[in-house]
């Protein structure tokens, strides 16, 4: 019965683990935006712009403080070890940096086509590698996060006027994939002009919501445990 129970306790343990280390998925997080900010992509990127200044890299970077009373740097630095190597833990996903005696974790997240548009000649698809830091010291951590652009994947030959010439002509386009990186300050709200406004706008407008739920994430796993039963009482 007690192997049967501890069995049990492991299966949901790994449930939870497995919940934690997707964070969101992208549907979710547009979910989240929306009752966050609405669906009008551009009026709510515009509002938030206006309270947003990118970084001397034209980086977007958000610095949170969570204060962890009582809880030293090693114990903190454990909690934070376990959320980590259990969020950031595929080939897309990865621990740049984890030491110790430093008290800094740094990984590499990933969110794949928050935004897209596939109007015109060709059709984007946007996704993020945020960078989150974490500095560690007695009853406090700090939260870097950091979007230094958009990476976007560009099909050329996959817009919707491709798309309508080859179903007219029945002959498909050949169709080319290419990698770019947008930088933020090229992009809409930083800048009025902007070819793919509309696109642009949704990117930001999810790349600071994913950023919420990051912060929300660690914040929590620093207060309340990864599981919520790590005490010394066992």
């Amino acid at each position: 019965m007690k192997t049967t129970k501890l069995i049990l306790m492991v299966v949901m343990q790994f449930a939870i683990l497995n919940v934690s280390a997707q964070i969101l998925r992208t549907e979710e997080l547009e979910e989240y935006a929306v009752k966050k900010y609405g669906q009008k992509w551009v009026d709510a990127a515009a509002e938030l712009g206006s309270t947003l200044t990118l970084d001397k890299n034209n980086a977007l970077t958000y610095v949170q403080v969570v204060d962890a009373p009582g809880k030293t740097k090693d114990q903190l630095y454990v909690l934070l070890n376990y959320w980590f190597t259990s969020t950031f833990n595929d080939a897309k996903s990865v621990i740049d940096l984890n030491d110790k005696e430093l008290g800094t974790i740094i990984a590499q997240g990933y969110m794949s086509n928050i935004a897209g548009h596939a109007g015109g000649s060709n059709s984007y698809y946007i996704s993020i590698k945020p960078i989150i830091k974490c500095d560690i010291k007695d009853d406090k951590i700090r939260v870097t996060y950091t979007v230094p652009f958009y990476n976007v994947l560009k099909v050329e030959g996959g817009g919707l006027i491709n798309a309508i010439s080859g179903s007219l002509t029945g002959t498909k386009t050949d169709e080319k994939p290419v990698d770019e990186k947008w930088t933020l300050d090229k992009c809409y709200p930083f800048v009025d002009k902007d070819s793919h406004k509309k696109t642009s706008s949704k990117a930001l407008i999810m790349t600071y919501a994913y950023s919420n739920v990051v912060m929300d994430k660690i914040e929590e796993c620093v207060k309340s445990g990864m599981v919520g039963n790590e005490t010394d009482d066992w």
